[in-house]
């Protein structure tokens, strides 16, 4: 094995005391990914303080030939942020950078570090009443540059767009150590590529995110949640074609889930009470929200839409949180759905998106397939109806061994969910990207000449292979030059 001593001892120099640190018990939470499928090793991990720093450590790392997994908050879904087996790759962490450069109330601008944490952002613009149109479940870990890099989704895409609709402008350092720097935020700018939407969503692999200007909105100044039961899934879709209709630019947010997994989330979160007395086939969580400027009738607007939905047969039982106590206890239950979950066993999770009509067909072809081929398991759906994102996860036979169900039947299943999938021309990675979890997926199952596309640009981009190795870009089949 080369020895790494002068590559670690100059790393050292450039980053300082608090900078590196090789001791196994301060890496160990960070080689495990969120969800515990992947575990690595790292030659070290370093934490920079400033994009300097970054630029300096990658410029070093191509010098010596050592691999770089680019971390945040180590809430992805896909292992993205975890390293192999090997030991040989620098596990770089962007937490230490997690300053806000600055915050602009009147341009309604942010230009955030790759460390901030989302929570932390959330706070900053309300205390200037505004607010960044993004949240999620681990909104208390998950970090701007984590965000960034994997185009996160989240339960507002439907009304203001993944994380891509979001970044005006970008930082990054490229695999040479150079600097890419466009944080300026230009809403027309026709100079050839459009580099910073490259960047976004590409996990790692093209350069490493170290700030990002960020869009923010008015915040709210008031909402409406809304709980319905409905018989199907289909119902659900029609319903929110009647709120896309009728509620225009409030419908903020548009969540589903079916009883059962209500009954586990119930079972698991002390305290959680069912929105409604009767059990129904699905559920809608429905969010309407508005600015200043729209907030005085809100509340009858909602209930005028509940009113002419129960007319027109569109629900079966339905309510309205009665204050914000009660609607943080509504989003409380959709939020626990995963953690719920985990704690009823292992299970196979699929982030999936199919065109947004062919939602309800694809969960019933999909449950109705895997229950029959795999008896004892349980398909449940939940997530984001209103932009065609459903988690689609298939739950194990009581008393599995789970790493012996993970590696076996379960990557079975996700094959023929996989397949099915795309026979409905759906994507295998909505809203959590391709990691190393899907990366042989996306091999065997990706379009030729996007893979080619794939390949091409990070030969271009990283020629040496160094950034964030084995993860997104499928390998090239044998005597494939891209």
């Amino acid at each position: 094995m080369q020895d790494r001593g002068p590559f670690l001892e100059a790393a050292a120099a450039i980053l300082g005391q608090r900078g590196l640190t090789g001791d196994p018990e301060l890496m160990q939470p960070w080689l495990t990914d969120w969800r515990g499928r992947f575990t690595g090793q790292a030659l070290a991990m370093a934490s920079p303080a400033s994009t300097a720093e970054v630029a300096a450590l990658v410029r070093l790392c191509a010098e010596h030939r050592v691999p770089i997994v680019p971390q945040g908050g180590n809430s992805g879904m896909s292992g993205g942020a975890t390293p192999d087996g090997s030991g040989s790759a620098l596990l770089l962490s962007l937490r230490r950078m997690d300053r806000i450069r600055m915050f602009d109330a009147a341009a309604r601008e942010a230009v955030c570090e790759a460390g901030v944490v989302l929570q932390t952002l959330h706070t900053a613009a309300e205390a200037q009443n505004l607010r960044f149109p993004l949240t999620l479940g681990g909104k208390g870990s998950a970090t701007v540059g984590g965000l960034v890099s994997t185009n996160a989704g989240g339960t507002q895409v439907l009304r203001h767009g993944s994380m891509r609709a979001q970044v005006m402008g970008i930082e990054a350092v490229l695999a040479d150590g150079s600097v890419f720097s466009a944080l300026t935020p230009l809403k027309k700018d026709n100079r050839g590529f459009d580099l910073k939407q490259l960047l976004i969503g590409s996990e790692g692999t093209l350069g490493i995110i170290t700030a990002a200007t960020l869009r923010l909105v008015p915040a709210l100044a008031a909402r409406a949640v809304l709980w319905v039961g409905v018989p199907t899934l289909a119902a659900a879709r029609e319903l929110l074609l009647f709120c896309e209709e009728n509620a225009g630019d409030a419908l903020e947010g548009f969540e589903v889930l079916a009883q059962d997994t209500l009954e586990d989330v119930l079972a698991y979160l002390p305290g959680a009470r069912a929105p409604l007395s009767g059990a129904h086939g699905w559920h809608a969580l429905i969010e309407l929200a508005a600015d200043h400027a729209a907030a005085d009738d809100l509340s009858e607007r909602a209930e005028s839409l509940l009113s002419r939905a129960f007319e027109r047969d569109l629900v079966e039982d339905a309510t309205i949180a009665a204050s914000e106590t009660q609607a943080e206890a509504f989003w409380a239950i959709r939020e626990a759905i995963a953690p719920a979950e985990r704690a009823r066993g292992p299970a196979v999770q699929h982030d999936l998106s199919v065109p947004v009509d062919r939602m309800p067909g694809f969960v019933a072809d999909a449950v109705d397939q895997v229950e029959r081929a795999w008896p004892g398991t349980h398909a449940v759906a939940f997530g984001h109806l209103g932009d065609g994102n459903v988690h689609f996860h298939v739950i194990a036979p009581p008393g599995v061994d789970a790493d012996e169900w993970q590696t076996g039947p379960g990557k079975a299943i996700s094959r023929q969910v996989h397949d099915l999938l795309t026979r409905w021309e759906g994507s295998i990675s909505a809203e959590h990207g391709i990691g190393q979890l899907k990366r042989d997926e996306l091999s065997r199952l990706g379009d030729p000449v996007a893979l080619s596309v794939l390949r091409s640009v990070k030969q271009a981009l990283d020629p040496l292979g160094l950034l964030n190795p084995g993860k997104l870009v499928p390998l090239a089949p044998a005597g494939h030059n891209p």
